[in-house]
């Protein structure tokens, strides 16, 4: 995604909490931490911010702070691969999360404290298509599972992809395209990383309503997947390689 986890139990190659989330409810303190965990799991932003606050407040280490926020969030993306809950709960899950990750990670700076992560990803949906939602869902998995995640969001054209993997030295680039009309722009991009020499030094994993194995073996990818948890697998396994 890594860090260090609460519970680690194994789900197709990924690292997961099989409670559901009304048995991770059932177990949480009054403790600022598990409130944290409550906050993101109920879509209260506002218990979220001053939960996160009295915990800094209480110099609690703000790396294990977002050890439980990532274990969690890992619960979530379980529970939405199991179907226990569906795309609304598992947006506004991520969305909570987002919304105290900023003021948590400038802390970790602060302290000089490095946050592991599996490897740093850009991500977006090609030239010409402004679906966001199957990227989103990517995305989010993405970070529960410990990766570092440049989401450029819609209709992103090749060269702020190419300026994106430069920027964030990109381990990973992973395009998304539902139309058959846009499938192609991904085809653009390989070869755009092609003339400015990344094409070696980034993975490339495709996915979308309009992209098949064919087609990404055809433009050269290094992976497709159909599913948002098998993207996050896939992922892991180009960091292997």
């Amino acid at each position: 995604m890594i860090l260090v986890l609460l519970i680690l139990l194994i789900l197709g190659g990924i690292k997961m909490n099989k409670e559901t989330l009304e048995q991770v409810k059932e177990n949480l303190s009054s403790k600022p931490v598990d409130q944290i965990k409550k906050a993101i799991i109920s879509f209260d932003k506002d218990l979220a911010e001053e939960s996160l606050s009295l915990a800094l407040e209480s110099k609690i280490d703000s790396l294990e702070i977002f050890a439980a926020i990532t274990d969690v969030m890992k619960t979530v993306g379980y529970n939405f691969e199991q179907r226990n809950i569906f795309l609304p709960e598992l947006i506004s899950a991520s969305d909570t999360m987002q919304f105290i990750v900023p003021k948590l990670e400038e802390e970790i700076l602060k302290s000089g404290k490095k946050r592991e992560v599996l490897g740093t990803i850009v991500i977006g949906t090609v030239l010409g298509d402004l679906h966001t939602i199957g990227k989103q869902m990517v995305s989010t998995l993405l970070r529960a599972n410990g990766f570092e995640v440049v989401d450029l969001g819609i209709d992103i054209s090749a060269v702020k992809f190419i300026d994106a993997i430069k920027k964030n030295k990109a381990d990973i680039l992973a395009m998304s395209a539902l139309l058959t009309t846009t499938a192609y722009e991904q085809k653009n991009v390989m070869e755009a990383l092609e003339k400015e020499n990344l094409r070696d030094s980034v993975k490339v994993m495709v996915g979308g309503g309009a992209v098949t194995k064919d087609f990404a073996d055809t433009i050269g990818a290094d992976g497709y997947d159909s599913t948002a948890p098998g993207s996050v697998r896939l992922a892991i396994e180009l960091m292997k390689k």
